[in-house]
């Protein structure tokens, strides 16, 4: 299909190829370059303005690093596959367009084949400061970066691995009830495990406080509130708080967790395997994220296959 000129825009919420994209059931898409609008690459330069100076003074070294050696250009949206060219050879991961929400299952897969789901849209001019969901923004300049590092990247692949654990080791019970609740709280553990590490996590860095997670990276009122403010609770990883702990979206974090390496943050991913095939994440506290029936059934589904 051709979109005329007046359809053109890669905008969140407002892209007719997105739509379309869903309506056909494709999830897994290219990225239509040609379709993103002024608009569009407006709202990068402006973000990466925004948040280059902010980088420099709260990100760690790696993605820092990261940054580099993609060689992204603040002047327009970077294409997929010129990210993936330099991004490939380094640690095996790619950036993988997508047309919208994927379940937590197909989510771990990917990062179990080091394929990051991307998203193509950008938020628009207007709504920079923040965005309930993400864009091409959050996903290529607030995630990809890190996938540069060889241990961080080693952490995204193993606990992509821990989604086809947990649908496994439930393939044998046979009361319907309690294997979805168990699945159910499996799904909360990993998903907040994965929002108060790569997502929101902090790390001490020579001394110095710095931020690794995604969703402080690509927002600049966020970063620095995460590593300043005297409002935000700052703990060190404890992996038994993290898997009770719910969270909420719609605000900054009052509470986030500090790591001093990515080297113990690959050995909390393997402690965290041990506690699942152990069943001690079968029972974690209720609370956000909640699960819906697709979550569960893209679990139960892969399960009986």
């Amino acid at each position: 299909m051709i979109f005329s000129n007046s359809q053109q825009g890669l905008t969140t919420t407002k892209a007719p190829f997105i739509e379309l994209a869903r309506q056909e059931g494709r999830l897994f898409i290219c990225q239509p370059y040609e379709l993103y609008s002024p608009d569009n690459q407006e709202a990068w330069r402006q973000l990466f303005k925004i948040l280059l100076p902010c980088w420099e003074k709260f990100a760690n070294d790696k993605f820092l690093d990261g940054i580099k050696k993609l060689q992204f250009q603040p002047a327009r949206i970077p294409r997929l596959e010129e990210v993936n060219q330099f991004l490939a050879p380094m640690t095996g991961f790619q950036a993988k367009g997508v047309s919208g929400y994927i379940t937590p299952f197909l989510f771990f897969d990917c990062l179990k084949r080091r394929e990051f789901p991307t998203t193509i849209t950008i938020r628009d001019t207007q709504s920079l400061s923040y965005l309930p969901e993400p864009d091409i923004f959050h996903d290529i300049a607030g995630h990809v970066p890190m996938h540069t590092d060889k241990t961080f990247a080693d952490v995204l692949a193993k606990f992509g691995s821990l989604a086809h654990i947990a649908a496994e080791r439930h393939r044998g019970v046979k009361d319907t009830y309690e294997r979805e609740a168990k699945i159910s709280s499996n799904i909360q553990a990993l998903s907040r495990f994965f929002w108060f590490t790569v997502e929101f996590g902090l790390m001490r860095q020579n001394g110095k406080l710095c931020a690794y997670g995604s969703g402080l990276l690509s927002s600049a009122g966020e970063l620095e509130h995460s590593v300043k403010s005297l409002k935000v609770q700052r703990a060190s990883f404890q992996l038994e708080w993290i898997i009770n702990q719910s969270f909420k979206i719609d605000h900054f974090q009052p509470l986030l967790f500090v790591i001093e390496s990515f080297e113990q943050l690959y050995e909390e991913v393997n402690r965290l395997e041990e506690w699942l095939i152990k069943g001690k994440l079968d029972h974690v506290v209720p609370g956000g994220p909640q699960v819906d029936q697709e979550d569960l059934k893209a679990f139960l589904l892969n399960k009986e296959n």
